[in-house]
């Protein structure tokens, strides 16, 4: 969800022998039954299997794993606009999707007797909702409870003196919120470990149990049973299984851009040689960046580096909730001033882009313009036509943008692709937030250990490496496994008006402010 302004051991189950037990005065006496048969004729595959699950149990509960989560969706609006992934919470162990989020920390989920949860979706899966009292593994949270002070300090938890019970009460980015409790419960989950994968693991995290809705989060056309927090802060689910030892406080993830979407998500590490790491900006409750400057064909423009710096009302932040990227008001305002962005900076981007535009001006281009959105009807390839941008952040590391990651494809008419800008203008606010129009097809890994970001360009439906390693030195690497899914059809776009080329030349002169500054 756009940026909002926003802890106990692990259950492991135990080695079961064919055992006898006599409880009377100590010593006790125990009686042993015989596990194999006494020809010992049982084949050595099932002696290996025994094997292999004791061994499993052994290595769970005697190391750090890599958490492997399926993944689905994709960032095209026209298709669903987000990027989610299937959890089972609960005894018996019950399937719920939900929103992968980086601009938030809490994981919750819709509850019974919710006010505004959505009961169906648009993006034909089944809608949950949690019931803790069917389960019996599942707790309330008080406010007396120590794990409830982990969200106090961070404002994800509320308490209310008429009921003792930890709250909370979220207001996202878009205008959407919710508000209900905590919860205790089992959350299930698959551990690669040791080069296999263990299946059935589970441990106790504390997640919110929704229970009124409101905004965006009512409408049924793209719903979920919740959004999963991977922010940084103590209630967060990768802090909570790093406090307990189960995966490491860091994650990564891979996200398709194509049509059939999915991707990869770990708690854990992904290693790939073109990584590039930039630090976190220190004490910001968002993982914000330190973005110094940006290149457009290999050419730096001239910006005032003030325009990205970080502030409480001002910075760029990386959110895989946010489906396209936007822009600070404060540097987008100027460029649609009668000044023509009225100041010289800008004015020398016009003058370099501007041999950009000469570049693209031709037949196989005719600009559209619908509802305030500036698309293009292109017969060509885009790569040959829009500029390579580099966004260039603290430590040397760079973001490498090709035009599919500023421009949307909507559709086709009459043979040529329909391409739309797909950066915004964010509202009252200095904030730039990169969202999945922007972090798809890259790996990114969130070092909170180490405090700082890395990506690195990818297909994200090949396989990768993975590690439970934070620091350099010899680790085990495993693949994570990836899961697709089926998108909706693709809405047809709205009527387009022709605009005229001195239009067009204009606009494009504004855009190059808009998008580059």
């Amino acid at each position: 969800m756009g940026a909002a302004p926003f802890p106990a051991g692990i259950l492991i189950a135990a080695v079961v022998f064919h055992a006898t037990v006599v409880l009377s005065s100590f010593p006790a006496t125990f009686h042993l039954e015989r596990g194999i048969t006494a020809n010992h004729k049982l084949k050595l595959s099932k002696l290996k299997e025994r094997d292999r699950v004791r061994h499993g149990r052994m290595l769970q509960s005697s190391g750090v794993g890599v958490v492997d989560f399926p993944v689905q969706g994709t960032f095209d609006p026209f298709l669903v606009g987000l990027y989610y992934t299937r959890l089972q919470l609960g005894t018996p162990p019950r399937d719920f999707y939900v929103q992968i989020d980086t601009g938030s920390d809490v994981l919750w989920v819709s509850c019974g007797s919710c006010n505004g949860c959505p009961v169906n979706s648009g993006l034909h899966i089944p809608l949950n909702f949690f019931d803790p009292g069917s389960s019996p593994t599942a707790s309330l949270i008080s406010c007396s409870d120590q794990r409830c002070s982990l969200g106090l300090q961070s404002s994800d938890s509320v308490c209310s003196a008429q009921n003792n019970l930890c709250g909370y009460n979220f207001q996202y980015g878009d205008g959407s919120g919710t508000s209900g409790y905590y919860v205790s419960d089992l959350l299930h989950f698959d551990t690669v470990l040791g080069g296999s994968v263990m299946n059935n693991s589970s441990a106790p995290i504390v997640f919110g149990c929704s229970a009124l809705q409101a905004g965006d989060l009512t409408k049924s056309d793209r719903a979920v049973d919740g959004i999963f927090g991977f922010g940084q802060q103590d209630m967060s689910v990768v802090s909570q299984l790093a406090s307990q030892g189960i995966s490491p406080r860091a994650f990564s993830h891979c996200l398709k851009g194509d049509d059939s979407g999915g991707g990869i998500l770990v708690l854990g590490v992904i290693v790939e040689p073109n990584i590039v790491y930039t630090p976190l900006v220190p004490s910001q409750p968002h993982y914000n960046l330190n973005m110094q400057s940006i290149s457009v064909n290999g050419q730096t423009l001239a910006i005032d580096p003030s325009v990205f710096g970080t502030s409480s009302s001002q910075g760029t932040i990386i959110d895989s909730g946010t489906t396209l990227a936007y822009l600070a008001e404060a540097a987008y305002d100027p460029f649609i001033s009668a000044e023509f962005c009225g100041t010289l900076a800008i004015f020398e981007v016009f003058s370099f882009l501007l041999v950009q535009i000469t570049s693209i001006v031709s037949p196989s281009v005719r600009p559209y313009l619908s509802k305030g959105n500036h698309c293009y009807l292109i017969s060509s390839s885009i790569n040959d036509i829009f500029p390579q941008v580099s966004l260039n952040f603290a430590g040397g590391a760079s973001m490498i943008l090709i035009p599919q990651d500023y421009l949307v494809q909507q559709s086709s008419i009459g043979g040529a692709a329909l391409w739309c800008i797909g950066f915004q203008k964010i509202q009252g606010q200095g904030i730039t937030i990169l969202g999945d129009l922007v972090l798809k097809d890259k790996i990114f890994v969130y070092d909170i250990a180490n405090q700082r970001i890395g990506w690195a360009n990818y297909d994200c439906s090949m396989s990768v490496n993975v590690s439970t390693a934070i620091d350099t030195g010899k680790s085990e690497f495993v693949n994570a496994g990836t899961l697709s899914n089926n998108g909706s059809p693709k809405s047809m776009p709205h009527k387009l008006t022709p605009v005229t080329m001195m239009s067009f030349l204009l606009h494009m002169l504004l855009l190059s402010c808009y998008m580059f500054l």
